[in-house]
């Protein structure tokens, strides 16, 4: 059999083998969300298996990336706390694996089927392979740390109105976890087992500010590590944090609202000039003539592309504003 079939072959079992992938895991997805439906947290879908409560912190903590004493898995500290972060659940090396093979995928069908240059398909493979799943995991990581953020004040406040009814802090902490949803339910879950296993308030609370990676959680590990230290009122404490956290996420928003427009201007600006080189490519292919063959034009491409993610960088710093 000729080799140029044989690798046709082979790019044709390796896209079905990713469709059927693909469908898996969206079927996997969907079944798994009606299994939790019931259920208002990961940690009590769990305990309702009817697994010991030990069983079950260990695999929550192994299907966020982590051992099963909540260390990081492998030597790479910052892409794990970044997978761990993301809320993203299932072994590490599979979720990269799957961009591999994707990235994979698409440089063989862009270098044997459509004809491309090598140069264009190990573009692709590095995009799809490597920067495609850290783009992932940071959006997913940001979107979980502001859900997580809006739910903290308020359970900050159900521990305080639970202490002053008289309960210990670690009762506080499992009605939290018992009637707060995801994500925060389930990490103060852990936070109450892991007290239960043997650890320390202080250091649960500050394993917590690792898995989630929300700064209010260092000033809630900080604030737990002083009281612990130097004595104090626990619940004025706890108190006035959930004001600054809740006053915090105020003003975000709000700057967030003043500055909708300039962001706005800085994607349409952004765009605009893709998108018309797109439109002139497809409706006058023969627009700019033999321009594209002169020798000059990947340096001007080149020099013009960087000016214009300069000034995108610029714009983007003049409407993101750090607390």
């Amino acid at each position: 059999m000729p080799t140029g079939q044989t690798l046709l072959y082979f790019i044709y079992v390796l896209a079905a083998a990713s469709v059927i992938l693909a469908a898996e895991s969206f079927y996997l997805s969907f079944a798994g969300r009606r299994a939790r439906a019931g259920a208002i947290n990961r940690r009590l879908e769990r305990l309702g298996e009817e697994s010991p409560a030990e069983q079950s912190l260990q695999g929550l903590l192994q299907e966020r990336g982590l051992t099963a004493s909540g260390d990081y898995l492998f030597g790479a500290v910052a892409l794990n706390r970044l997978y761990t972060q993301s809320g993203i659940t299932g072994n590490p090396l599979a979720f990269a694996s799957m961009f591999l093979l994707a990235g994979l995928v698409l440089a063989l069908l862009l270098l044997l089927l459509l004809g491309f240059s090598v140069v264009v398909a190990t573009v692709a493979f590095l995009f799809v392979g490597f920067a495609l799943p850290l783009l992932v995991l940071r959006r997913a990581r940001n979107k979980r740390i502001q859900k997580f953020a809006s739910q903290l004040p308020d359970a900050l406040d159900m521990i305080v109105r639970s202490l002053r009814a008289g309960h210990p802090t670690t009762v506080a902490i499992g009605l939290v976890a018992r009637e707060m949803p995801d994500p925060l339910g389930t990490e103060f879950g852990i936070v109450s087992d892991e007290i239960t296993f043997g650890l320390s308030l202080e250091q649960a609370v500050r394993k917590l500010s690792e898995r989630v990676g929300f700064e209010g959680l260092h000033l809630l590990s900080v604030a737990l590590s002083i009281q612990a230290k130097t004595g104090g009122n626990l619940t004025e404490i706890l108190s006035n944090l959930a004001s600054v956290l809740r006053g915090r996420r105020t003003l975000r928003m709000k700057i967030k609202a003043l500055s909708a427009e300039g962001r706005m201007s800085a994607w349409i600006i952004s765009l605009f000039p893709v998108l018309m080189l797109g439109i002139l490519a497809a409706l006058a292919p023969s627009y700019y003539g033999d321009v594209w063959g002169s020798p000059l034009i990947f340096p001007v491409f080149l020099i013009f592309g960087l000016w214009a993610l300069l000034g995108d960088f610029i714009m983007y710093r003049m409407v993101n504003f750090d607390f």
